[in-house]
């Protein structure tokens, strides 16, 4: 299942029937990546890599999410909750080795759509030095600050369009980030924001922040894990003016700093 991500909204699951919010273009927004258990069974002496690494340490249980920050996320004490929530989530992706009754072990982690499985040695570097996300907290600080210094309010809210994990509506000035994102980590949320930033640009580009959205002329050639993401029914049927604004938010997305500066250039 692909994780889409579009300009004025983004799906955390299955496809849906997106579209803009009413008197807005028709524009969809960063989709996100479906995810799936996986398990790698290691038993007692059939360890490959035994000599050379020692046994794994368990990651200890994640305790329930706290309550998510208020919404517009305008103040350092909302951002900073934001930060700390998305770090618990990181945890959540975290693999972890399970004990078992033999000697062995069990290695559990989530795995999103598209990604390769994880083989045993990645699988105890990851728990055993867990990635920091640093520059993508940063990326969203960055983009926060940005957003709101030109009048954009960000809220962690469901958006108006059913299914969406998140809007761009110029006509309100509001970008809304369904709150289930959060779940998805440091990682995927900054794509998200990032994504939807690049749509808060295009708006500029035209009028004004609150105007219909135009090509930047950035680069539009897709990653390869987001090849076939506007064959999806829901791009499929879109004005074709949507879909080269979606497509170059999509190839764009990934590139952290580059909201930033577009909403700099052109807000």
């Amino acid at each position: 299942m692909a994780r889409r991500y579009c300009q004025l909204c983004s799906d955390g699951g299955q496809p849906t029937d997106k579209g803009a919010v009413v008197g807005v273009l028709p524009l969809f927004g960063a989709l996100l990546l479906g995810a799936g258990v996986a398990l790698m069974v290691v038993p007692r002496g059939n360890q490959p890599l035994a000599s050379r690494t020692p046994a794994p340490a368990a990651i200890r249980p994640v305790g329930a999410p706290g309550p998510l920050p208020r919404s517009p996320l305008g103040s350092s004490p909302d951002q900073q909750q934001l930060l700390s929530q998305l770090a618990e989530a990181d945890r959540q992706w975290t693999p972890r080795a399970e004990p078992l009754a033999n000697g062995g072990y069990r290695y559990v982690y989530k795995r999103r759509a598209g990604e390769p499985p994880l083989n045993l040695e990645t699988i105890r570097a990851l728990i055993a030095n867990p990635p920091s996300f640093e520059r993508e907290r940063q990326a969203i600080g960055q983009l926060l600050q940005a957003l709101q210094q030109v009048g954009v309010q960000v809220n962690l809210s469901v958006p108006h369009k059913s299914g969406a994990a998140a809007e761009w509506d110029p006509r309100a000035r509001t970008l809304r980030i369904q709150p289930t994102v959060v779940s998805k980590g440091t990682l995927e949320f900054a794509r998200v924001l990032n994504h939807e930033a690049i749509h808060v640009a295009q708006s500029c580009s035209n009028q004004g922040l609150g105007s219909d959205p135009l090509l930047l002329g950035l680069p539009s050639l897709l990653p390869g894990h987001l090849s076939t993401v506007l064959d999806e029914p829901i791009y499929r049927t879109a004005p074709d003016r949507v879909r080269q604004l979606e497509r170059e938010a999509f190839a764009n997305q990934d590139r952290l700093t580059l909201g930033v500066q577009l909403v700099q250039a052109h807000c």
